[in-house]
Formats: C-alpha cells, sequence, structure tokens
C-alpha cells in the first residue's frame, strides 16, 4: 500500500526511475502521440470537440506509459521508446474511445 513507510518509498523511487528513463524528450514525444490520436478522434467524429479530443488523447498516451510501468510491466524497459510510444498510442485510443461513451 502506497501510504505505508517503506512501501511510500519503494514507489516514489519507482515513479523516480521511470521518470527518469522517459525523459524530457520521451515526454514530447508521447504528448504528442496523444494529440495527434485526438486530433484523428476529432476527424473522425466530424471534426467535432477538437480541443476536447486532443486533451483526453494527451492526457491517456502520458498516463499509459505510467501506469503499464508501476503495474511492474517490464516490456517498456526491455523496448524502450518504441514501447513506450506503442503503449501511449493503445492508452490514448482506450481514453478516447471510454470518452466518447461517456460524453456522446
Amino acid at each position: 500500500l502506497i501510504g505505508r513507510g517503506s512501501d511510500r518509498k519503494d514507489w516514489e523511487a519507482h515513479m523516480e526511475e521511470v521518470m527518469q528513463a522517459i525523459g524530457v524528450v520521451g515526454l514530447l514525444l508521447l504528448a504528442l502521440v496523444g494529440l495527434a490520436a485526438g486530433w484523428i478522434a476529432s476527424l473522425v467524429e466530424g471534426g467535432r470537440h477538437r480541443r476536447r479530443y486532443m486533451l483526453i488523447g494527451l492526457v491517456g498516451a502520458l498516463a499509459a506509459p505510467v501506469l503499464l510501468a508501476v503495474l511492474g510491466v517490464t516490456l517498456l524497459a526491455a523496448w524502450g521508446l518504441a514501447a513506450m510510444v506503442a503503449a501511449a498510442l493503445v492508452g490514448a485510443v482506450i481514453v478516447l474511445v471510454i470518452a466518447r461513451l461517456i460524453f456522446d
């Protein structure tokens, strides 16, 4: 559990490792993937709600690799940036589909 002393420190150390592995360039690339996924989703929807879809795609793309790392999926470390971009794309698409079901 995150709230306990040593568990919390382990979790914080793990998250610091994840963020260092991603780096600034990786974060920018993930952001671009999410924004592109949102833009394409808005085109599929006829151009409606472009900003909303792009923001939702951005959130999904940034959250997916971090969530996978927290869950202990080591594929991201083994395959590097390509795996993070693929995870970001899948995460963005999943979050966009869920958002479409909720908002439309």
